[in-house]
Order: structure tokens, then C-alpha cells, then sequence
């Protein structure tokens, strides 16, 4: 039996160097797909992924041409256009490594509701960042004109932020399971999935404006359809104590006691690693399964355990 592996890829992936047109995303899309590729016949896969930058682009195109009659989509369904749109980067540049390889595998996007309590107080505390970076005063200015709540972000620059309430279901979980069962590589729970809650009376599902967290969406996607071990796949090789400092240590193998611990010293910033480590941290909480954080160069040495910061009970 093939272990069963969820990737959560950042939303910064396909933009390494800032890279804004499709085409230039697209190229980096390839390299992603090339190494997904390589894992096919060891691994069943399961791909999440980011989408802060695009679905952030995605809004300011809507809203520079937005008129009466054709108005600005709301948030929740420009990020179910984003899952479109990179998930349609990502088949194909998988479907494309496969061909190159002489294989014939079967890839695709399911574009994923995830659910989230309409109470939640993330609502009354925007937090997640979306789209571009801007100067201090820039930030300041759109803020003003446009109602959005900005912040600096990991002393990068300041951005939009937006409500990011935490994951309690996915919709479509059974397919996305019964699919990768069936030997598919599936995209899903792109963006952190498209935000929506269940009404009270008759439990239907409707889209409310936020922006969830890939890589807790990634971790509860990993738990649901029974995953052996999530990895969440950023722009440096481990999780770091110290990082960016002389005294910088790269962590390799560590339980998710000890590595909460150190999320909870202030180790770790909210709009960086932190999520990652609480979200691989939680799924290896549980015997027999693995959180693993790494960049995408290291993902086949960290899932053979050689490389990355490895989170499990027995480390």
C-alpha cells in the first residue's frame, strides 16, 4: 500500500521573484509538477495550495473594471477563481511531466467549499494577508480609500488583510478521497478552499468573505481523507529557532510537543511559519502519522527523512 501524502504548497510558490504574468507562474508551475511527478509511483498524492498573491491580483482586476452592470465579484468567489486558475497551472504541468516521463496518470482540480463558522472571531480581526505588497504610505492611502484593513507583514512590507477563520469542514471531501483512492492526483483545497458556513435551519451552504489558511484547510484536507503525512512546502529548506539571525538553528527532527513549545516561546512569526508549524504539528499528533516542513528542492529527501524538519511522536 502507498503511503498517502498531502501537499500544501505556498501561494508565493509559482511566485518566487514576484512573477505576476500567468506564463512566467506557469514556468514555475512546471518545475512543481516535475517533482510531484517524480513521487507518483511511490506516494498516492493529494495537492493543496496558496493563493495570496493571485487571488489578491485577481481582486484588484475586479475591481479596476468593475461597472453597474458588470460589479466587482465578491472575495469568496474570486478565491474559487483562483483555485481555477492555478489548479488549471498545476494538472497541467503535472499531466505535462507524466507525458515527459512516458507515463499516463490522471490528474485533477476539485474546486473545494470549505466550511467555517459563520461566528468565528476571526470576522472581527482581520489577519490573513492577500495580493501585493505596498509601502507603509501606499497601504495607508487604499486603506482610506477603499475600507480595507492593512498591516505590515514580517517586516516584508505592509498588505491587505482579511478575516481567516479556522477550517471545520470540506465539502467535497468524499470525492477528493474515493479519486485519490482510485489512483488520481488531486488538486483541492486550493487557497485554503473557498470560505462558506451551513445555515442553521436548513443547512445550506452559503460563501461568506475570508481567506482560510492553506496549511491549517491542508491539515484538516490531510485528516479527512486519512492522509499518512502532511507536508507543508515553503520557501526554505526547515523551520528555523533564531531565523534570520547569526544564531539561527535549522530544526531537524522533533516531536509536536517539543516543536509547540517552541511556537509558543515566540519563536515562530504569525505570518510566516507559524501556521506551518501548528498546522504539521497538530496532524502528527496523532501515532503513525508525519508532519513534514521543507521547500520543494528537499521534498524527496524529507519524505525518505533525510532532509526538512520532520515532526512525529517517536522523533
Amino acid at each position: 500500500m502507498k503511503q498517502r501524502i498531502v501537499l500544501a504548497l505556498g501561494g508565493n510558490a509559482l511566485q518566487k521573484n514576484g512573477e505576476a504574468t500567468a506564463e512566467a507562474q506557469k514556468k514555475i508551475a512546471i518545475e512543481v509538477g516535475n517533482k510531484i511527478a517524480e513521487l507518483a509511483d511511490k506516494y498516492e498524492i493529494i495537492v493543496a495550495h496558496g493563493n495570496g498573491p493571485q487571488v489578491g491580483n485577481i481582486l484588484i482586476h475586479e475591481e479596476q473594471a468593475s461597472t453597474d452592470k458588470a460589479p466587482a465579484m465578491p472575495l469568496e468567489t474570486a478565491v474559487a477563481m483562483s483555485q481555477g486558475q492555478i489548479g488549471y497551472w498545476l494538472t497541467q504541468a503535472i499531466n505535462n511531466a507524466f507525458a515527459k516521463l512516458g507515463k499516463r496518470k490522471k490528474v485533477a482540480t476539485i474546486v473545494s467549499q470549505v466550511v467555517v463558522d459563520k461566528n468565528d472571531p476571526a470576522f472581527n480581526n482581520p489577519t490573513k494577508p492577500i495580493g501585493q505588497f505596498y509601502s507603509e504610505k501606499e497601504a495607508t492611502t487604499l486603506a482610506k480609500e477603499k475600507g480595507w484593513t492593512v498591516k505590515e507583514d514580517s517586516g516584508r512590507g505592509w498588505r491587505r488583510v482579511v478575516a481567516s477563520p479556522k477550517p471545520i469542514d470540506i465539502v467535497e471531501k468524499k470525492a477528493i478521497k474515493e479519486l485519490t483512492e482510485d489512483g488520481t492526483i488531486v488538486v483541492a483545497a486550493g487557497g485554503g478552499g473557498i470560505p462558506v458556513y451551513r445555515t442553521k435551519i436548513l443547512k445550506r451552504l452559503k460563501g461568506i468573505d475570508a481567506v482560510i489558511d492553506k496549511d491549517y484547510a491542508a491539515e484538516k484536507l490531510a485528516e479527512l481523507t486519512d492522509a499518512d503525512i502532511f507536508i507543508s512546502v515553503t520557501a526554505v529548506p526547515n523551520a528555523f529557532i533564531n531565523f534570520g539571525e547569526p544564531n539561527e538553528e535549522a530544526i531537524h527532527k522533533i516531536t509536536p510537543h517539543d516543536i509547540n513549545k517552541l511556537a509558543e516561546d515566540g519563536y515562530f512569526k504569525s505570518g510566516s511559519m507559524l501556521p506551518k508549524v501548528e498546522a504539521a504539528a497538530r496532524f502528527a499528533k496523532k501515532d503513525g502519522r508525519t508532519g513534514i516542513i521543507t521547500d520543494i528542492d528537499h521534498l524527496a529527501e524529507a519524505l525518505s527523512g533525510h532532509a526538512g524538519t520532520i515532526i512525529a511522536k517517536q522523533n
